[in-house]
């Protein structure tokens, strides 16, 4: 038999998720939620771009908006090839404990993490402008002892001065993890890079995971050249 007659199959992709986790309470209501919304619909086709050209990974997207109680914008992790952003409106308070006990729920094995060909380390980009209003400190206690989570690169962007930057930091565990948009025009730049840059980062096979061995790519991430741009870019005056 001669190479000619060697049937080759393609390689499975491993699936990359990416989270989006966001703050729709009252506070966010107008422009802040307006601009979240147009800036994560025009950075999708970038995604779905990163996602064509990986010969290693397939991502996926799921969104998780959070206010009086939470709500999965996907039922599953949705292929970015055919996801459609879902614009959001804002009211009520601010249930971050909450969205992190949901989150929680999701990062396994036997939900949203369960792609038979197994998963990269996931990405999760939490976007807020102010204070949670339950006991967050109970739902991040639960979400750090899920190994999904440790080894996901996490982001959190402050929209304005009023968003608790020690309570993001907590979530990111890492305050360099923590960027503030303080006028529309930032807001915009820091989505698409962060998304881009993660997305691209991820999705890459050295960050391949293994839930009960996390990996931390979130080094990477810092010292990508766009992402320190963004984080020694002189302060700017609150435009919010």
């Amino acid at each position: 038999m001669g190479l000619s007659d060697i049937i080759t199959e393609p390689v499975p992709c491993r699936t990359m998720v990416l989270f989006f986790v966001i703050d729709t309470s009252g506070s966010m209501e107008g422009e802040k939620i307006a601009e979240v919304n147009n800036a994560i619909q025009s950075v999708i086709p970038e995604v779905q771009k990163i996602s064509e050209d990986s010969a290693d990974a397939n991502i996926k997207v799921a969104v998780l908006d959070f206010s009086s109680g939470v709500e999965w914008r996907t039922l599953e992790p949705v292929d970015v090839k055919t996801f459609q952003w879902d614009f959001l409106q804002a009211g009520g308070v601010t249930d971050l404990g909450t969205a992190c006990q949901e989150l929680a729920a999701k990062l396994s094995r036997k939900a949203f993490m369960k792609d038979a060909t197994g998963s990269f380390a996931p990405v999760i980009i939490l976007l807020s402008d102010g204070e949670p209003t339950d006991d967050y400190k109970r739902g991040l206690d639960v979400l750090r002892q899920n190994n999904w989570y440790k080894c996901a690169i996490k982001i959190a962007l402050a929209i304005g001065n009023d968003a608790n930057q020690e309570v993001l930091a907590e979530f990111t565990g890492n305050k360099e993890l923590v960027l503030t948009a303080h006028n529309p025009t930032q807001l915009r730049k820091m989505i698409r890079c962060v998304t881009v840059t993660s997305s691209t980062i991820g999705s890459q096979s050295s960050s391949v995971a293994d839930p009960n061995q996390p990996i931390d790519n979130s080094q990477n991430f810092i010292n990508n050249p766009e992402i320190q741009e963004l984080i020694n870019a002189p302060e700017e005056e609150d435009e919010w």
